[in-house]
């Protein structure tokens, strides 16, 4: 398969998807509302096509997409523009939310079009195609969450993207279980984050805090338009989730109140083991 790729969406991943696939010897081409962001990307090479208007011919031309967007733009893109996709279209997602939009994307499809799932489980704080960077990707997690729909062929674009960006581990979960899992690993913790920030309006906390304070508050420096998406998207499993860390840190607070130094140290020990599973080299 040629190495070419169409990237719908030129913000922070699909700048950063467009700039890794171009060191790698991928064509890349993109579509982005703004104008601007098509121009910085084709200035620096990270792409080396791109149109924020009369794009269709780049849509007809693509065999391989990724596909940027936030998760509604992206099912109504797909609804829009469908009729413009070429047979034996394959593309993919960056999206951190699955349930709500697979069945309906895959449904509008045509046999002959795949769409194959997948979340690269990388971000920084900052966003836009002149923040892109690849160094994120190293580190990272990429899912794949395949359906009944995918074929072998669709599986493996998917697993050539993660692989030439660089991902350090690359697995598959269902659609389910990636909801599931990313309403705990993700959503939870920056439902967290946002909550330390608002319980406290002291501005002056930023001189005397230290790393712990930092470190946990990192992503409460939050895109509000994707995010309460991503939350209402997956309203319901998040809700669980949080009404779980609700109660166990109602367990925490009773061991406070009743003095329990043992109850707080079997806490503690659960938390030391359980976290060294993520230090472990792979």
């Amino acid at each position: 398969m040629t190495k070419k790729v169409l990237i719908v969406g030129l913000g922070l991943l699909g700048g950063s998807y467009a700039m890794g696939l171009s060191q790698k010897g991928w064509q890349v081409d993109a579509i982005d509302t703004d104008k601007y962001a098509i121009a910085y990307a084709k200035e620096r090479g990270i792409i080396q096509n791109g149109a924020s208007e009369h794009f269709e011919h780049l849509v007809q031309e693509a065999n391989r997409i990724v596909f940027a967007l936030y998760p509604t733009a992206f099912v109504e893109w797909v609804k829009q523009y469908r009729h413009l996709f070429q047979k034996g279209l394959i593309f993919t997602d960056v999206s951190g939310v699955k349930c709500s939009i697979v069945q309906p994307i895959q449904e509008m499809l045509p046999p002959e079009v795949e769409f194959i799932p997948s979340h690269p489980m990388a971000g920084r704080e900052v966003s836009g195609v002149q923040n892109a960077n690849t160094e994120m990707f190293r580190p990272a997690n990429f899912i794949i969450t395949p359906t009944e729909k995918n074929t072998d062929a669709g599986i493996a674009f998917a697993q050539m993207i993660a692989e030439d960006l660089g991902f350090a581990h690359i697995c598959e979960l269902t659609v389910q279980e990636h909801d599931k899992m990313i309403g705990y690993v993700s959503q939870l913790t920056h439902a967290i984050a946002v909550s330390l920030m608002c319980a406290s309006d002291r501005t002056d906390l930023a001189e005397y805090t230290g790393d712990s304070f930092r470190d946990l508050t990192r992503i409460a420096r939050i895109n509000e338009t994707m995010w309460s998406e991503l939350f209402l998207e997956n309203r319901e499993i998040l809700i669980q989730e949080i009404d779980t860390f609700t109660n166990t840190l109602e367990t925490l607070k009773e061991h406070l109140q009743q003095q329990d130094s043992e109850g707080l140290k079997t806490m503690f020990r659960t938390s030391t083991a359980r976290r060294s599973a993520f230090d472990k080299k792979r």
